[in-house]
C-alpha cells in the first residue's frame, strides 16, 4: 500500500504549494508561471542526477532534457504579472478553508466520479515506443515506422509493437495501414474490446465513413463483450442510418446521449450527427436528452465536512462508500459502479473488499485485462514476498496472462508462484520474458535479475 502513502504525500505537497502564497505575511504572491519554472528546473536537475546514476541512457536523458527545456521556455513566455496579495484576515480564512476543504472534496469526488475507461499504459509496456524515441532522438514518424517494422519482422508476436504501429499510421491518416496493424494486434490480444473498437473505427474511416460489413462484424463483437462501449454504439447506429433505418439510428444515438457522462467529449458530435441525419431524412430534429446530473458531493456537503474532525470525516467517506455498495445490491449490472466501489475500497485500504468488487466487475466485462489487473493489485496489496500466492490469485493471473502475454504483473507473480511450487524452470521462463521487457539499470530490472540468479544457485 506504499503507493497510497505516496499519493497522500503528493496531495499534501500540492495543497502546501497552493496555500503557501496565501500564508505569507506580506509581499506579492508569485504567478503560476513562477511555480512552473521552478518545477521544470527541478526536473532538469532530476534528469541530470538520473543520467549520472545510469538510470537514463544518454539518449533518454537528452530527449527528456529537451522536452523540459521546451516547457521551461513556454512557461517563461507565458509569465503574467503577479497578483496582489489577499488581505490579512481574509488570507488566513482562505488558507484554512483550502487546507481542509480541498483534500475532502478531492477524495469525495474521486470516490464518486473516478471512472477512467482507458486501459493502463505502464512504463514497461511502452518499451517499443521508448526504444524508437531514443534511437531517433525524437519521434520522427518516417524513421520510427521504418524501425518499428523491422522490429516487428524480428518479433511479430509483439502486441504492443503492432498497436504502436497502428496508432502511428493513424496519426499520418494512413487508415488502411493502420487497420492492418490493428488486425494483427487484435489477434494477439484475444479480441480485447478497446482494441477491436479502434480497429472497427479505422475500417470505417478507411472506407470513407461507410460502416462496411467487416467493420459491423467487429463492432458486433465489441458490443458482445462491452455493451456500453460508446464508439461501437455510435458506429452501429451509423450503420442503421446508412441502411435506411433512420429513425432507429436516431433513437440509438438519443439513448447513447441519455446515458453519456456529463463531460463526455464526444457528446456534441453525436448531437450534430442526430441533427444532420434528421434533416437529411426530412424528419424533425428531436430534442436533446437531458444530461445525467452529477452525483458528487454538494457545496453544502463540503462545507459541512470542513467542520468535522478527522475521525468524523473518515466516517463520512466510509458512509459514502457503504451507500454505494448498498446501491449496487439493487443494480448488480452497473459495471462503472463496481469499478468505483473497488477503487473506493482501495482508498480506504480495504483490499479484500476491493478485490471482491473488481471480481464482480470482471464477471460483467469478461476479457478486460485492465479490470483483472486491478483485481490482482487488490489481491496482492498485503502480500509479503515470502507468503504463498493464493490459488484464487493464481487463477486470475493466468486469465490476465492469457489476455496479455506481456503483462508485467502476471509474469512476475506467476514466476513467483512457480518458484513456490518448486517448478524453477517455469519460474525462469516467466522471469526471463519479464526481464527482457525491463530497462537495464532500473530497480525493477535488478529485482528480476536477482530473482533469476537466486534460482540458478
Amino acid at each position: 500500500m506504499i503507493i497510497w502513502f505516496l499519493f497522500a504525500l503528493l496531495a499534501a505537497l500540492t495543497v502546501a504549494l497552493v496555500i503557501w502564497p496565501l500564508a505569507s505575511a506580506s509581499g506579492r504572491a508569485p504567478g503560476r508561471a513562477e511555480y512552473d519554472k521552478a518545477v521544470y528546473r527541478d526536473q532538469l536537475n532530476e534528469v541530470a542526477r538520473d543520467a549520472e546514476r545510469g538510470v537514463l541512457t544518454p539518449a533518454e536523458a537528452a530527449s527528456a532534457r529537451l522536452e523540459v527545456e521546451r516547457r521551461l521556455l513556454a512557461a517563461a513566455e507565458d509569465s503574467e504579472p503577479s497578483p496582489q496579495p489577499v488581505g490579512g484576515g481574509a488570507r488566513r480564512v482562505l488558507t484554512a478553508a483550502i487546507a481542509v476543504v480541498v483534500p475532502i472534496a478531492a477524495v469525495a469526488a474521486y470516490l464518486v466520479h473516478g471512472a477512467p475507461r482507458l486501459p493502463d499504459q505502464p512504463y514497461d509496456a511502452r518499451a517499443e515506443e521508448r526504444a524508437l524515441t531514443n534511437a531517433n532522438g525524437g519521434l520522427d514518424l518516417e524513421k520510427a515506422i521504418a524501425a518499428l517494422k523491422e522490429r516487428l519482422k524480428a518479433d511479430p508476436q509483439s502486441s504492443q509493437g503492432w498497436l504502436l504501429l497502428a496508432r502511428t499510421e493513424a496519426a499520418r491518416s494512413h487508415w488502411q495501414e493502420s487497420a492492418d496493424a490493428y488486425r494483427q494486434a487484435l489477434a494477439l490480444t484475444h479480441d480485447r474490446p478497446e482494441i477491436a473498437a479502434a480497429y472497427a473505427e479505422t475500417l470505417v474511416v478507411s472506407a470513407g465513413g461507410t460502416v462496411t460489413p467487416a467493420a459491423k462484424q467487429v463492432l458486433d463483437t465489441v458490443i458482445a463483450h462491452d455493451p456500453g462501449n460508446p464508439s461501437a454504439r455510435f458506429y452501429l447506429a451509423l450503420a442503421q442510418a446508412q441502411a435506411g433505418d433512420t429513425q432507429a439510428a436516431i433513437d440509438a444515438w438519443q439513448k447513447l446521449l441519455a446515458e453519456a457522462p456529463a463531460d463526455a467529449p464526444w457528446a456534441q458530435m453525436v448531437r450534430q450527427r442526430i441533427a444532420d441525419t434528421a434533416k437529411a431524412a426530412g424528419l424533425p430534429v428531436p430534442p436533446t436528452p437531458p444530461t445525467p446530473a452529477a452525483t458528487g458531493p454538494t457545496a453544502d456537503d463540503v462545507a459541512a465536512a470542513a467542520q468535522l474532525s478527522p475521525e468524523q470525516r473518515n466516517e463520512m467517506v466510509r458512509g459514502m462508500v457503504e451507500r454505494l455498495a448498498a446501491r449496487l445490491k439493487d443494480a448488480p449490472d452497473d459495471l462503472k459502479g463496481w469499478l468505483r466501489l473497488g477503487r473506493a475500497y482501495e482508498v480506504l485500504k480495504d483490499p479484500v473488499r476491493a478485490a471482491d468488487a473488481y471480481a464482480h466487475a470482471a464477471k460483467l466485462k469478461p476479457g478486460d485485462s485492465a479490470i483483472l489487473a486491478h483485481e490482482i493489485d487488490a489481491m496482492m496489496a498485503d502480500h509479503a514476498s515470502t507468503d504463498p500466492i493464493p490459488p484464487a490469485a493464481v487463477a486470475v493471473l493466468k486469465q490476465l496472462q492469457a489476455l496479455d502475454a506481456n503483462e508485467p504483473r502476471a509474469l512476475w507473480y506467476l514466476g513467483l508462484a512457480a518458484m513456490q511450487a518448486h517448478q524453477p524452470e517455469e519460474a525462469k521462463a516467466y522471469w526471463r520474458k519479464l526481464l527482457g521487457m525491463l530497462v537495464p539499470g532500473t530497480e525493477e530490472h535488478k529485482t528480476v535479475s536477482d530473482a533469476l540468479s537466486a534460482l540458478s544457485n
